[in-house]
């Protein structure tokens, strides 16, 4: 009993640490910081710099699908393993660029190796090791690890920055990834039981090892597209926001200290959001009751625009950040529960592929969108659309148990790890 309680609390502890050194926390909260340094020395203005953004994009929609198929194929233990060791030579080489092209090499790079790290292959070792509270801790490997490591990684590069340059930060980095991260994720971190013992899982019909439905069969399902479109447009168009709310409050005449403060609220509740998601998912079992979060951040995109006090404005961060976080936390949910295990990461891959070119497009339509009016007005009535579409498909879709029959007997243990 206890033995198996610590292998539970260890693979909960390593996933969690794998996604505090991701890319989200050592590339896209970091880049800003280094963001003129490293346009100064290139010679270069900082929108070539900023391009790296849609370069990750690309690269993480490519290889999501691959990484998925070999943790399907070998086991999400080895792949993880081996893409962290990639991901830190990898940053290791963004510091050694001699120009832009280097630069950009280097984070296709980035792209490819950090992917390893990123909510795919956790999410699928999660979902095999745990059932009855399956949700809870996805939110909390996704809500902390992201988090805490968005937080923490800023604060451990200007410490670098303030004593030496750019390169050295990201060697820093580097090290600090490996240190940190490879001993935990080595020694904690394991692949689920194949096949699940009797109290982990459903009972499957006539099915050794994991159950679930194949790739071709998710696709033709009505809530794998409406689970895809729902999350993809709102999450590209949430992150799209939180990357521009520092210059949509300074070109009001707001103070940086006070945009940077929205900032930390929005990152904040967004943990807030997905391991909420994950509990009310826990014992409510019916998506669609998630809905009304998606919805919070219609009430709080006006607000960011329209209102110049700070207590109204810190409001607007919580609500936005709640529904981002909603949406990061039911996505890897509604995937283990509507199609299964037996091919969580072909599938997965997909899906996180597709999101992930949403993610690097929709920041660069903000921007042409401001270049052709001069403000983030139109973008901003666009993004509350959008996700008023996005509320709606969420609304209507099917219970678990109604695609679950698919391939699940009806009858469930009655206590799951």
């Amino acid at each position: 009993m206890n033995r198996q309680y610590f292998r539970h609390a260890g693979v909960i502890f390593s996933a969690t640490m794998g996604t505090a050194i991701g890319i989200t926390s050592t590339i896209v909260a970091v880049l800003g910081l280094v963001l003129v340094p490293i346009a100064d020395e290139f010679d270069l203005p900082r929108s070539s710099i900023s391009l790296v953004f849609f370069i990750l994009a690309i690269c993480s929609a490519l290889i999501y699908p691959v990484i998925g198929h070999l943790a399907d194929k070998y086991g999400a233990r080895i792949v993880i393993l081996v893409g962290h060791l990639l991901f830190v030579a990898a940053l290791f080489a963004v510091s050694k660029a001699r120009n832009i092209g280097e630069f950009y090499a280097a984070f296709v790079f980035i792209g490819l190796s950090g992917s390893v790290l990123g909510p795919i292959l956790f999410t699928k070792i999660i979902a095999g090791w745990f059932d009855r509270y399956r949700g809870f801790f996805l939110g909390i490997i996704s809500g902390l690890g992201y988090g805490m490591g968005s937080t923490l990684m800023p604060i451990f590069a200007v410490f670098v920055l303030s004593a030496s340059d750019w390169r050295t930060t990201y060697q820093a980095i580097a090290v600090l990834v490996l240190v940190v991260g490879f001993p935990a994720l080595y020694f904690f971190l394991r692949n689920p039981p194949e096949p699940l013992p009797r109290k982990t899982y459903m009972r499957v019909k006539g099915v050794s090892g994991f159950p679930g439905l194949t790739l071709n069969e998710a696709i033709k399902t009505r809530a794998f597209w409406m689970v895809l479109v729902a999350i993809a447009v709102c999450s590209g168009t949430m992150l799209a926001v939180f990357t521009h709310i520092i210059p949509i409050l300074m070109d009001r005449g707001l103070p940086m200290i006070e945009a940077t403060t929205v900032l930390s609220v929005f990152a904040l509740f967004t943990v807030f959001g997905q391991i909420g998601t994950g509990f009310l998912l826990d014992i409510f079992r019916r998506p669609n009751l998630i809905a009304p979060f998606f919805f919070i951040p219609v009430f709080g995109l006006p607000l960011l625009m329209m209102s110049s006090s700070t207590p109204l404005l810190l409001l607007a961060g919580a609500l936005m950040g709640l529904g981002m976080g909603t949406e990061f936390g039911l996505l890897p949910f509604c995937l283990s529960r509507y199609f299964g295990l037996k091919a969580y990461g072909k599938i997965s891959g997909l899906v996180y592929g597709i999101i992930a070119l949403t993610n690097g497009f929709f920041p660069v339509l903000m921007d042409v969108g401001f270049d052709m009016t001069g403000s983030y007005q139109s973008a901003i009535n666009l993004i509350i659309g959008i996700m008023v579409l996005g509320t709606l498909l969420i609304a209507f879709l099917p219970s678990f148990a109604r695609l679950s029959k698919l391939y699940m007997e009806p009858e469930q243990t009655a206590k799951n790890a």
